[in-house]
């Protein structure tokens, strides 16, 4: 039998989901996109395999998975077949056939996470999902000086929980940086809030919101410019202990080698 392959981009808010990728026992985004799937074509005779693996309660602007099954789409037909079918929370973008040889985690060539935040008033709690606020005053020019510090090749073995033998923890950052929030607004929003935006070509687990623990001690005054240029070294071992929430991260886009 003949095997056909898509990229599927996909949108979720991952609030009410244990991440991305399947487990037991627990909601994730990819057993319902399975699930959904499974639906439309009436059997499980397929393979979906994501590009990145989002954590608990993670969302993702843009999103890819690759899916693998023994049959040609209508790519549009089954594009307005998953949204009738997905819950709102999840959104599919585009379906597009591959070459068999394309490789949706070898070829994902940049990413972009951003984490919301906010700090110094107790936020209207629909604002939960979107952005992290801390009660306490943050130095965040502070925070925006650290920030740069993680960009260009460092060892981020401090910055990745639980890695193998195997693991590469020595990791280049194109760009490291923290605005003002002015990409997502509602009116339920803190009255200001900031977003810092970290873009490579690929992350350690938790890495992200591990940068981002240290950038709120650093805003606290708990650590200064020059522990977060000692954490970069590799000299240390101990992965830290002090992670961001995970409501308030989102994985803003991919872009994937031609």
């Amino acid at each position: 039998m003949e095997r056909y392959y898509y990229l599927i981009h996909i949108q979720y808010l991952g609030f009410r989901f244990h991440g991305w990728m399947v487990q037991p026992n627990v909601k994730t985004v990819q057993k319902m996109v399975d699930k959904t799937v499974r639906f439309i074509c009436g059997h499980d005779d397929f393979k979906t395999l994501g590009c990145s693996r989002t954590d608990a309660k993670v969302s993702a602007n843009e999103m890819a998975f690759e899916l693998f099954i023994f049959e040609k789409l209508n790519e549009s037909e089954f594009l307005d077949l998953l949204n009738l079918n997905l819950p709102n929370d999840i959104r599919v973008t585009s379906v597009k056939e591959v070459d068999k040889n394309f490789n949706v985690i070898q070829h994902s060539k940049i990413k972009e996470y951003i984490y919301f935040f906010a700090y110094g008033e107790k936020p209207h709690p629909f604002s939960a999902p979107f952005i992290a606020t801390f009660l306490e005053e943050l130095d965040v020019e502070e925070m925006k000086k650290a920030a740069k510090l993680f960009e260009g090749h460092h060892n981020f073995r401090q910055y990745c929980k639980k890695p193998s033998p195997q693991t590469v923890l020595e990791r280049s950052v194109i760009s490291s940086h923290i605005e003002e929030n002015d990409i997502y607004t509602a009116n339920f929003f803190p009255e200001q809030s900031f977003a810092y935006r970290v873009k490579a070509v690929g992350f350690l687990r938790n890495q992200v919101r591990l940068m981002m623990g240290q950038l709120l001690e650093v805003g606290r005054g708990a650590k200064t410019l020059e522990d977060i240029k000692q954490s970069l070294s590799g000299e240390s071992e101990k992965t830290f202990e002090n992670i961001a929430p995970a409501a308030g991260l989102l994985l803003h886009s991919i872009e994937f080698e031609e």
